[in-house]
């Protein structure tokens, strides 16, 4: 037994490793947004009862199954930048636990598994928009495109994906896509494109030397946290205007989103003179406090 101790050892770190590669603190992104499109086309906080299946199914592709695809091979084409970014110091393929061929192993058995999945037990609208956000991730990280690399294209992809592709994905479990409103898919745009943004800077020493002219290395560090608070407040007036002109939902008093938008707007220009992952991710729980006010009086006027 004690022979076999190293093998299992070793299995436990390859197991955590692969834990790791999926980013499990990222999940809640995709989850959130996408609850957000269901409460809209539900007017309830949980799903009927008849979309539970599939509203399970699609947690799991929206979850583990996309994220593991996605970092897959932005890991393996990253590595040359990660390998002098001590902030990915204990990345998989960094330390030598998973070689690139596990990565692309990874990434296309998680894709696939997710399209499978998509297709057969959600439907084929979120199956379309599932091979739409791999096929981002995989234009985002793999040469030659490489939009990461692209200032401007890399925070379209990713405002696409997340700010639109995510919550439509809800919004597509019980209505039809078309009916998504727009008003909704522009403040997706703007928020995610905000929050991308300041996750340039954090790694533009490394990006530098590896020759990965991302954002912040071609428009410098200033420039890209002051584009994100100008995403970050347009998103705010936007908000504001949905609120009290009455475009999507009428309430007679909007007072909590009126006295919480100097607070998303200062919050996130704190956040970001000094970004960190656990900084963005308290400026997306300062925005989760109107999203539940708003989505609270959307709930309210669907029941009347």
């Amino acid at each position: 037994m004690v022979l076999l101790r190293p093998a299992a050892d070793a299995r436990t770190a390859r197991a955590r490793a692969l834990l790791l590669l999926s980013r499990p603190w990222f999940w809640p992104l995709g989850w959130a947004a996408a609850y957000a499109g269901s409460v809209l086309a539900t007017h309830r906080w949980l799903p009927p009862a008849a979309t539970l299946p599939r509203s399970l199914a699609a947690l799991v592709v929206l979850g583990p199954l996309l994220w593991t695809a996605v970092l897959a091979v932005n890991d393996r084409y990253d590595l040359p930048s990660d390998r002098r970014n001590p902030r990915k110091a204990g990345a998989p393929l960094v330390t030598g636990l998973l070689t690139a061929a596990d990565l692309m192993r990874w990434h296309h058995g998680a894709a696939l598994a997710a399209l499978v999945l998509a297709a057969t037990a959600v439907g084929p609208a979120f199956a379309l928009g599932t091979a739409v956000v791999l096929l981002l991730g995989w234009l985002y990280s793999a040469p030659p495109v490489r939009l990461k690399t692209r200032p401007g294209l890399d925070v379209a992809a990713n405002a696409l994906a997340v700010g639109v592709l995510a919550p439509l994905a809800g919004w597509s479990l019980h209505r039809p896509v078309t009916g998504y409103p727009h008003l909704v898919a522009l403040l997706g745009l703007f928020l995610v494109a905000a929050l991308y943004l300041p996750t340039t800077v954090l790694d533009v020493a490394a990006d530098r030397v590896a020759g990965d002219v991302t954002a912040a290395v071609r428009w410098g560090t200033r420039a890209c946290r002051r584009a994100g608070l100008v995403l970050w407040s347009a998103a705010t007036v936007v908000w504001l205007a949905v609120c009290h002109l009455d475009l999507l939902v009428r309430r007679e008093s909007w007072l909590l989103q009126d006295l919480w938008a100097p607070v998303l707007v200062a919050g996130y220009a704190v956040a970001v003179r000094r970004p960190t992952i656990a900084r963005l991710a308290g400026v997306c729980l300062l925005f989760a406090v109107p999203a539940a006010d708003f989505l609270t009086a959307w709930i309210t006027v669907g029941r009347t």
